[in-house]
């Protein structure tokens, strides 16, 4: 039975039950208190209980059959307007089911039940949209991405098979290049995967520590291009996967190297600790950033042009790599323009209590 008829039988069914106890309570106050033989002087004729019996119960069976038919009709009416709201969730969810996440229910009236189901449904059909959209430009970046070093590779191979007075060893290296970062690209891919799927283990981390770590590891890389690094902060006790933290930290650290000033940068690393949170900033200088710019430097493979510069850019997931660690560790990245220029890049983690391990 579908729920539109169960619900008129209920409501018929309770008109039947409210009908035959209003005639119980009519013939338990009134009919009981009717002698069974009225004797009367004279020729007139009283009409005794058997009488008023054999006249009421015609009457009641007709009053139950017209109340039988108005709950089935009255039922099968108000069940339809009132799952009226259901049906258009159940379309709205076969629309869905075959692949058009555009449609929206946009329900109308006041806020109920039904109507916040359907503000409900309509919330996660944006949000399925949205990553839906994300992950077919994401597939798409990626494709052009790992296409570009085989294309590449596969030109460099024509060149040297065409002319083979050219210099073998030029060709060894670049292919070396193009090669190590098609692999770069790969292994940033696998993590960005590992991080969404959270996959880990989780153990107490010191943040501070990562950030040491990180700081120390690409110490050298500053001192290249000519920046200074001032790291401090607080113990910052977290949990998650250390190796995660660590590369979230180092791709934080490189990436305020890399897009920086030419010459003469400042990078600041801290870390500090909240009642409920941990908190990571990075910081660097650099040219000025809109708004606009900043909004989809998360996004992967949006490196910014401006912003390229030299052989250590990296494959454009960093950030993204970042924001996915981030989530997975039930935390979020913030990315602010600095008034002075540069980005600011706040990552907030749920705070862990002190470490009393061995």
């Amino acid at each position: 039975m579908s729920v539109r008829l169960r619900l008129t039988l209920s409501y018929a069914g309770f008109i039947m039950l409210a009908g035959a106890l209003l005639l119980a309570v009519v013939w338990f106050f009134l009919l009981r208190y009717v002698p069974d033989v009225i004797y009367a002087p004279g020729p007139m004729s009283v009409p005794n209980q058997s009488d008023l019996i054999r006249a009421f119960v015609p009457k009641v069976a007709a009053m139950l059959a017209f109340l039988l038919m108005f709950g089935l009709v009255g039922g099968w009416l108000l069940a339809g307007a009132m799952l009226a709201p259901l049906t258009r969730i159940t379309h709205a969810t076969r629309l869905a089911a075959n692949g058009s996440l555009a449609h929206r229910i946009h329900m109308e009236g006041r806020k109920d039940e039904f109507r916040e189901l359907a503000d409900a449904f309509d919330t996660m059909l944006a949000r399925l949209e949205a990553h839906n959209a994300e992950q077919q430009r994401f597939a798409a970046n990626a494709s052009h991405e790992l296409r570009t070093p085989l294309a590449i590779t596969q030109t460099l191979l024509d060149v040297a098979r065409n002319d083979p007075r050219h210099d073998n060893g030029e060709l060894v290296d670049r292919l070396h290049f193009v090669n190590t970062r098609a692999i770069d690209l790969t292994e940033a891919l696998l993590l960005l995967s590992r991080a969404d799927k959270r996959t880990f283990t989780r153990e107490h981390v010191d943040l501070s520590l990562v950030a040491e770590e990180a700081t120390e590891t690409l110490l050298p890389l500053a001192e290249k291009h000519g920046h200074t690094i001032e790291a401090s902060g607080d113990i910052t006790p977290t949990t998650g996967s250390r190796a995660l933290l660590l590369q979230m930290t180092t791709n934080l650290v490189h990436n305020a190297i890399v897009h920086n000033q030419p010459e003469q940068g400042t990078i600041w690393v801290t870390t500090s600790r909240h009642p409920k949170a941990v908190v990571l900033t990075v910081e660097n200088t650099g040219e000025k950033l809109s708004p606009q710019m900043v909004s989809t430097l998360v996004e992967p493979f949006q490196r910014g042009t401006a912003r390229i510069r030299g052989n250590h850019t990296g494959v454009g997931l960093g950030l993204a790599i970042v924001k996915s660690i981030a989530q997975a560790h039930d935390g979020t990245l913030t990315l602010t323009a600095r008034p002075n220029g540069g980005l600011r890049a706040t990552v907030r983690l749920p705070a862990a209590p002190p470490h009393t391990g061995g």
